[in-house]
């Protein structure tokens, strides 16, 4: 069975989406800046965004992720694999050539368990955003962390690790990568 893996880019100060979130800043001002490793980074950088599609069988983002993203996608949907959308609002799935998107409102452990299906022996991955992320890192769900922490302080956003006081979770860090852009770092998560 494959691995659950959490993955997304953060600022040095732990800031995943600037702050004044709109259509017309989807990401939060200047919040596009985070993931700018992934679209003009060195061939480094290249590999490691690579390594987010290698062995995935399904996708998790949130549901503002999905809003976030989806005009963005492409036909395709970007993914061409099955992404749960983890929502509080009904949705019907949403078709973009090879990628379905599907709107789960059973919680978390629910869109985990129909990724998990969905991915067979390959790995799913959680995308974010942060919320949907933090849920999932606090129900003990994730096997693997990958943060792309970029070299920037946002000083307010949206923040990645904002949770209840006296909850931990164990990590033990595996591999890192240096670049310019960004130092991807990888962890497997402590049970």
């Amino acid at each position: 069975m494959g691995r659950v893996i959490a993955e997304i880019s953060v600022s040095a100060d732990g800031i995943v989406a600037g702050p004044g979130s709109s259509a017309e800043h989807r990401l939060g001002e200047d919040g596009g800046l985070l993931h700018e490793w992934l679209f003009e980074g060195t061939d480094a950088d290249g590999e490691v965004a690579a390594k987010l599609f290698e062995g995935t069988g399904a996708f998790v983002l949130g549901r503002t992720m999905f809003e976030v993203g989806v005009d963005t996608w492409g036909d395709d949907g970007t993914f061409e694999k099955p992404v749960y959308v983890v929502t509080n609002r009904p949705h019907e799935p949403v078709v973009k050539g090879p990628t379905t998107f599907t709107f789960v409102t059973e919680g978390v452990e629910n869109a985990l368990e129909q990724a998990k299906a969905a991915a067979g022996a390959d790995n799913v991955v959680v995308m974010g955003g942060g919320t949907t992320l933090r849920q999932f890192l606090s129900a003990g769900l994730v096997d693997e962390l990958r943060l792309h922490v970029i070299p920037l302080l946002f000083g307010h956003g949206v923040r990645l690790f904002d949770g209840p006081p006296g909850e931990h979770v164990r990590l033990k860090r595996t591999a890192v990568a240096e670049t310019p852009n960004a130092t991807h770092l990888i962890f497997d998560v402590l049970r």
